[in-house]
């Protein structure tokens, strides 16, 4: 790849060791500042080059084999129906039944997993990695992983984190830029539960000691859902104190390993029942291991269709700057909808999720806005993973940092899309000179079952909002057809069914 305009840069080397202390405070004004003559990222003038219409430029980098392939999976992954059986058949008692699992397994593994995975181990995923560096792209390692329920499948699963982390210090030029971290597999749920209900409480009441409480950033606004803790919580016993203790310890560990591969580290979201404990732990961690102004080691989520998502952001990012503690932040538009409405709705209470997807659209256009002013200021003030399938927030934000001049190579800006979908805004922003990645799972097939239904039931929207990328995937072939030699015996692609 040398020589190319989208040859991804690697990222500077972490400084290691720990940081308990700040050493200094940034100023209470510093984040309400804005940038002279900064538009809103919403109301951004023109696109910057980032075009989606010269299909033939889009797609250069593939196969007509391979586009017809995501064509026709991604038609099948978008329809109610064909998901609805897939999901019936995974979880119904045909599975118990060893021929059965075996031509479900099979089939699954050459349609679904082989489009949205990258393969059963390292090796696989490592292969995909690197096909996807020569297009210009870098992958986010993610194994797998479901919750957690004791220390023991805790350790297994931390040493899975180390090896992938491990696997990337094979070469000078490496295509990975971020693993990606589960809480959820190294600390036990009904921990993070506990966690989570006494910081709650401690939000309500700041009289609520909590002994075991790490330094952190701030978790949770005076618009964060608090009603799944509706009385005082007990204090954790000595024995959940220690799985706590354990559980950061591998967190730590993580950390570690990760400083020593120049390698950040992407926090995954959860549902809000767990939030504040994934975000203490995360932020804990970004506090201890801070190399203060050089690029963040941990990168957390944030979820844009929560309605404390922008307050919780802000706080936490205020707080880091002034205690020098290096955040990145992890913007997505969340994939806990259904299950966040069904337990608000069986509480009668408010739900934590926007009204409309135009309001969740708005918040994570705001919170973009945000960040990249962050990032326009310098200094290390700022790093974002903008994770979007959305045509128009990645247009928007491409559109935001050139206005704020930020280099379109940052470090400190990175787009990325799901592995499998949404190829044409991932070329789009490639072939426009942003850094852009694909979230990458793997893990054997029927390992990694129940991590693709969990994302097929919450991303039904996601899974249906690719038409688009399907339209100009068909335009792209047709043009390819159209202007093959032997366009009369060429094969005819019928456009109304895909």
């Amino acid at each position: 790849m040398t020589g190319s305009p989208f040859r991804p840069q690697l990222l500077c080397r972490l400084k290691s060791g720990a940081r308990t202390s700040t050493t200094a405070v940034l100023s209470e004004n510093l984040l309400a500042d804005t940038l002279p003559h900064a538009a809103s990222v919403t109301s951004a003038p023109n696109n910057h080059g980032v075009n989606f219409t010269d299909t033939k430029e889009l797609f250069s980098s593939v196969t007509s084999a391979k586009m017809l392939r995501s064509l026709i999976m991604l038609r099948l992954a978008s329809s109610a129906p064909v998901a609805d059986l897939g999901m019936w058949v995974m979880k119904s008692k045909l599975m118990d039944i060893p021929l059965c699992r075996k031509a479900v397994l099979g089939v699954t593994e050459r349609t679904f997993y082989r489009q949205f995975c990258a393969g059963e181990d390292l090796a696989s995923a490592s292969a995909t990695a690197r096909e996807l560096w020569d297009t210009g792209r870098t992958a986010m390692l993610d194994y797998g992983l479901e919750h957690a329920n004791d220390n023991e499948s805790c350790d297994v699963n931390m040493e899975e984190f180390l090896r992938t982390i491990q696997s990337t210090k094979s070469g000078v030029e490496s295509p990975i830029s971020f693993v990606v971290v589960k809480i959820t597999a190294i600390c036990p749920v009904r921990i993070l539960k506990r966690v989570s209900d006494l910081l709650r409480w401690q939000h309500k009441d700041k009289s609520l000691n909590l002994p075991w409480k790490l330094k952190s950033l701030p978790l949770l606004a005076d618009s964060s859902p608090l009603y799944h803790t509706a009385a005082r919580p007990a204090a954790l016993t000595a024995e959940e104190e220690r799985d706590l203790d354990a559980s950061y310890a591998r967190m730590a560990k993580i950390c570690r390993n990760s400083i020593d591969a120049s390698l950040p580290i992407l926090i995954d979201a959860e549902d809000t029942a767990i939030q504040p404990a994934i975000d203490y732990l995360a932020y804990a961690a970004a506090e201890e291991f801070s190399s203060g102004e050089e690029e963040p080691l941990i990168y957390n989520t944030i979820q844009g269709y929560l309605k404390d998502a922008k307050d919780r952001m802000v706080m936490a990012k205020k707080a880091a700057n002034e205690m020098r503690v290096g955040l990145g932040i992890k913007l997505v538009r969340g994939a806990y909808m259904n299950s966040e409405n069904r337990l608000a709705e069986s509480l009668g209470v408010e739900s934590p999720i926007h009204d409309s997807i135009n309001n969740t659209h708005r918040c994570y256009n705001e919170c973009a806005d945000f960040m990249l002013h962050q990032i326009a200021r310098g200094s290390g003030s700022g790093s974002l993973v903008l994770a979007t399938h959305n045509m128009e927030s990645g247009k928007m934000a491409a559109a935001k940092a050139v206005d704020l001049g930020i280099d379109k190579d940052s470090k400190r800006l990175h787009f990325a899309q799901l592995y499998g979908m949404a190829e044409a805004l991932s070329f789009g922003l490639r072939n426009s000179g942003f850094r852009v990645s694909k979230y990458l799972p793997y893990g054997p097939v029927d390992q990694i079952i129940p991590y693709l239904l969990r994302r097929a039931e919450e991303n039904r929207g996601l899974l249906s909002a690719s038409s688009f990328d399907r339209s100009l995937m068909r335009n792209e072939l047709i043009r390819r057809v159209q202007s093959s030699p032997a366009h009369g015996k060429a094969m005819q692609m019928p456009t109304s069914q895909v």
